[in-house]
């Protein structure tokens, strides 16, 4: 399906994932500058119940993608195989759609290694690999133009993938982002589940312990936005050990804290436009810095 949008068009997609052998949904959004040659891309990863659509819906960021001159590309967080639309959250492993997801129906952003989800839940690679082949290849892209942002277990996921591609994407930005999930309940129970009990596996899709490895090339720095009044900051988010990990690291880090924003895509969406413009001057795209 497609939809006029800003002078531009979003967009719904799908296709059979080799990575995650299910088939797998995105959005895009396509600026009105594509019709006149390629145009740099943006990656945004969605947070923990999330489809390829929450974005495009509650983000308010087709407006400013269309004057700055990039593409917009959502995918949905899970390999849901067949999953009924508006009947819940289905498991490609069990067959089984439940009403409500648990953080099982999301794929969290790393390669499983643990049956019975390795076979599915390989989104780190679907992320990094399959989808921009996909994507670069069937949209007016500018090669090698790329960047990533995402929310929540998205923004862990954009931290990771940067952190471990340091020189595929040109920046990086979160909106309350996990950002040590090793160092969580939560967060280690997860990973448990996808990746076994080896804490050296869980370092892996860790921004805090990748992050101390080096800093990100060329001075580029993270920025993460974050409300005070998030249910999940102190029990799950912890970016004040990201912080201090970027510190140890000598990585810049742009850290905003939102005095009595919250979790959700109000809070987003409020600050859409300025993440957007950070990474559209780091892509060099059109249109005039807002």
């Amino acid at each position: 399906s497609r939809y006029a949008s800003f002078g531009g068009t979003v967009s719904f997609h799908e296709h059979r994932s080799e990575v995650c052998d299910a088939t797998m949904r995105f959005s895009v959004y396509t600026p009105p500058q594509a019709a006149e040659g390629p145009v740099p891309v943006l990656y945004y990863l969605a947070g923990l119940t999330s489809t390829e659509e929450n974005f495009m819906v509650k983000g308010g960021a087709q407006r400013v993608a269309a004057e700055r001159g990039l593409i917009l590309v959502s995918p949905d967080v899970c390999p849901r195989g067949s999953a009924s639309r508006g009947g819940g959250y289905y498991d490609p492993v069990t067959g089984v759609i439940t009403p409500e997801a648990g953080f099982y129906a999301a794929g969290f952003y790393v390669d499983a290694s643990v049956e019975p989800y390795a076979k599915h839940y390989r989104t780190y690679s679907y992320v990094t690999r399959e989808l921009p082949e996909v994507v670069e290849a069937s949209f007016p892209v500018r090669e090698g133009a790329r960047s990533i942002f995402g929310h929540s277990i998205g923004g862990h996921g954009a931290l990771v993938c940067a952190l471990r591609n340091p020189g595929f994407y040109a920046s990086v930005s979160a909106f309350a982002p996990l950002c040590s999930p090793s160092s969580v309940p939560w967060g280690r129970e997860a990973f448990s589940t996808y990746l076994g009990p080896d804490e050296g596996a869980w370092r892996e899709y860790d921004a805090s312990a990748l992050v101390r490895r080096g800093p990100l090339p060329d001075g580029r720095t993270v920025r993460i936005e974050q409300g005070t009044a998030d249910q999940f900051l102190d029990e799950r988010l912890r970016p004040d050990l990201f912080e201090e990990a970027c510190a140890a690291a000598g990585q810049p880090l742009d850290l905003r804290m939102r005095e009595g924003y919250d979790h959700g895509y109000y809070f987003v969406a409020s600050f859409m436009e300025e993440h957007i413009s950070h990474h559209a001057d780091a892509l060099g795209a059109s249109g005039a810095s807002s």
